[in-house]
């Protein structure tokens, strides 16, 4: 063992001798069936840096700032953290966890709709000056606050307003007022932000708009006499790198023609689910079963009108992990973890549901699963943007069991890009995995 810490709170696993992801997931298996078989998270911090090097490749222009919303894994924020990301917060706890490793204040952004006193005062004293702002409420708050903020108009979006009830950021029209509002409080205006989700059809036409108006807004706050030097084209990357090669084929011609590199505006982004969703996997347990035989009425007669559906309970549901099904979010459907699975064996329909007993806590509607037994393990891939250290306050489990991993190949990469985990993790220590 090569320990990184005294009392290390976190083990990485360093993957040696052609040991995989998948072999480590069988080893904590086989470690749960000895015990109380609680679910757990496998994490691949080379993943990070695969997709960090994506991003760079595929838009060098775009200065990506981390929402740790998406996942707050202290390894997390120190890998992407020594690759030189910022950060975007909504807290007080999300400001300490990044400052605490080593972020500096400077490269931090308070975000949120509505943020409280608390927060505001907390970013003051920690020198964080970036914060976001949509409405003359909120700009009242920090203009008391914290009246040397930079602030950054949250504008409102045609694709994310079609996407949501709720009203989030301002329109242009109201913009005006606003600039005007800060410029009589004394308080500075930078930049804008906005949001494009990523379920956006139309990019072309989402970031036509959106970029013609922060443009406006630009105009706007440099009559008004603002230094407006920071853009912030928000979040919506999935993490697919065909995805975020159609979002740069939409950007890169209006940034071009909107802010080129000679305007000394800087772009930024915030790609959450881009860096940490495909570094996850979570394993769960099946805790129960029931077999639920349908009849079809409108078959034609003389084929079979009856269907054999199973339900399996597991011992995590939306009250824990994965809480985002509560927000609208499907959850694709799993793995079956057996280390004999023949081929062609006979699949039916399921459905899969958290331990409460709750009909909100259904986690994949209908799949195609082989006849499961109470005690098989069902893995999750792509779970690594669910707000990993969080999300199971309501969980039968008071926080899941996170065990990450590096292969060697991506130690020495992680360790060229100047990610130096031996001696930048304090809280972590170094184990070596071998077959």
């Amino acid at each position: 063992m090569k320990g990184l810490a005294d009392k290390p709170s976190y083990i990485i696993e360093l993957l040696e001798g052609g040991v995989t992801l998948e072999d480590v997931i069988d080893g904590h298996i086989c470690e749960q069936a000895l015990v109380e078989k609680s679910a757990f998270v496998v994490g691949d911090l080379g993943a990070l840096m695969r997709q960090h090097a994506c991003w760079q490749s595929v838009v060098p222009q775009l200065q990506p700032y981390y929402p740790v919303k998406s996942n707050s894994s202290p390894a997390v924020i120190q890998v992407l953290a020594s690759l030189g990301l910022g950060f975007v917060c909504t807290n007080k706890a999300e400001m300490n966890l990044v400052l605490e490793h080593g972020v500096p204040p400077e490269n931090i952004i308070l975000s949120g709709v509505c943020k409280q006193l608390a927060h505001i005062k907390h970013a003051a004293k920690n020198n964080i000056q970036h914060l976001v702002c949509e409405n003359e409420a909120e700009l009242s708050k920090i203009s008391r606050l914290h009246p040397s903020a930079k602030l950054l108009l949250q504008l409102t979006t045609e694709a994310h307003a079609a996407e949501t009830s709720m009203a989030f950021g301002c329109s242009l029209k109201s913009c005006r007022h606003l600039l005007e509002a800060a410029r009589e409080l004394g308080v500075q205006v930078v930049g804008v932000t906005f949001h494009i989700p990523s379920s956006c059809q139309d990019l072309q036409q989402a970031y036509t708009h959106a970029l013609s108006d922060a443009r406006c807004v630009f105009d706007m706050g440099v009559d008004l006499g603002f230094n407006m030097n920071t853009l912030d084209i928000g979040g919506g990357f999935t993490g697919s790198e065909f995805q975020l090669k159609q979002v740069e084929s939409a950007v890169r011609p209006l940034l071009d023609a909107y802010f080129p590199p000679l305007s000394g505006v800087q772009v930024l982004a915030q790609p959450g689910s881009f860096y940490v969703a495909s570094a996850f996997n979570l394993a769960v347990n099946v805790i129960g079963k029931k077999v639920v035989t349908r009849h079809w009425d409108s078959l034609p007669q003389g084929e079979n009108n009856e269907d054999t559906e199973f339900l399996y309970y597991m011992n995590e549901g939306v009250y824990g992990p994965f809480s985002r099904k509560l927000l609208g979010n499907s959850i694709t459907a799993p793995s079956v973890h057996k280390h004999v699975l023949c081929a062609e064996e006979t699949v039916y329909p399921s459905s899969l549901w958290g331990p409460s007993l709750d009909q909100l806590d259904q986690v994949v509607e209908r799949c195609l699963l082989p006849e499961l037994s109470v005690g098989d393990w069902l893995l999750f891939s792509n779970m690594g943007a669910c707000g990993l250290e969080e999300s199971t306050c309501l969980s039968s489990s008071p926080q899941l069991p996170i065990y990450y991993t590096v292969s060697t190949s991506d130690w020495y990469e992680m360790q060229e890009a100047g990610v130096a985990l031996d001696s930048a993790m304090k809280d972590f220590a170094m184990v070596q995995y071998s077959a």
